[in-house]
């Protein structure tokens, strides 16, 4: 996977690197979720019962047995960011990003973006999607940076439709969107590729 390098707010380079999750993550990356919940909190878009709870264990081992979770790592091996996704419809549902506030706007929700995709086009998977808060910046404009666009109503899939039934149990499915990054299939790989 991939390192690297950015500025911290004290103005120290910091690094860091992406990798596949393993289990012994799991304590890490459920405070990663616990911490990036409360930039939540103030825009009252979640019920407390959402921002008090955190991904399931299970949903980790889940993406972790399908090889579909990464991890953003300091040079110290903490935890500061996750992406987890799951393979549905012959696409790549991108269940949830995740970074540490101490380390946002540095560059690892889109790195572990990229790490992803890559990982998807390795396995000719040619469609990301996702769903996401419609205004809120570190949501769908953030994604539409890394070439997401949104689906119109019209077009969601049962899946989503699922999906967006189940998150209206704990928020306002109506200030959300689903989003969808088309991949570009390759037609030779290199050997090094397969």
């Amino acid at each position: 996977m991939r390192s690297r390098s950015f500025q911290n707010g004290a103005g120290h380079k910091a690094a860091f690197s992406i990798r596949p999750a393993i289990r012994a993550d799991f304590s890490e990356i459920i405070e990663v979720d616990k911490s990036a919940s409360l930039l939540f909190g103030p825009t009252g878009l979640l019920s407390e019962e959402a921002l008090a709870d955190h991904v399931p264990a299970q949903a980790l081992q889940d993406a972790l047995n399908q090889d579909w979770l990464l991890v953003a790592e300091m040079p110290d091996k903490a935890v500061v960011g996750f992406v987890m996704a799951t393979v549905r419809d012959g696409g790549l549902y991108v269940d949830q990003l995740s970074v540490s506030p101490d380390y946002g706007r540095q560059g690892i929700g889109t790195a572990l973006m990229r790490n992803l995709e890559g990982k998807a086009h390795n396995r000719d998977i040619l469609e990301l999607t996702l769903s996401t808060f419609r205004d809120l910046p570190w949501n769908a404009p953030f994604y539409a940076t890394l070439g997401f666009r949104h689906i119109k109503r019209s077009h969601l899939r049962p899946f989503m439709l699922e999906i967006e039934t189940a998150q209206a149990e704990f928020m306002d499915v109506s200030k959300r969107t689903f989003m969808r990054k088309r991949l570009r299939k390759t037609l030779f790989r290199s050997k090094k590729a397969q």
